[in-house]
């Protein structure tokens, strides 16, 4: 199953408000990122850092890479621009990050 990990960067008092964002996501996102191919989608919180690293596994044969054209995206990017580091199209600020280990069950 593809793998897809980053991190993301929070910005200072915002950790209850960016998972209270998440418990009440919008149907519309939760349907568009079902559809997209992913299967699971966790993202932690280092509070020491306030790094956020997300990991999504992905169907086979699927990809996110037609995600940041679509208006929902897009509109959940600016409705979280405030208090996470953005790009100027208010994309989060994602570091990929390359897997280097792996352990599945025999």
């Amino acid at each position: 199953m593809p793998v897809h990990a980053f991190t993301m960067q929070l910005k200072p008092g915002f950790e209850k408000e960016y998972k209270r964002r998440h418990d009440l996501i919008w149907p519309e996102l939760q349907k568009l990122l079902n559809d997209s191919g992913i299967e699971t989608y966790h993202i932690f919180l280092d509070e020491s850092s306030l790094k956020l690293f997300a990991f999504q596994q992905l169907k086979e044969g699927h990809t996110t890479a037609a995600l940041p054209e679509d208006p929902i995206v897009k509109k959940w990017w600016a409705y979280m621009a405030d208090i996470m580091e953005t790009n100027a199209d208010h994309s989060p600020v994602e570091i990929p990050l390359n897997e280097v280990f792996e352990l599945q069950k025999e």
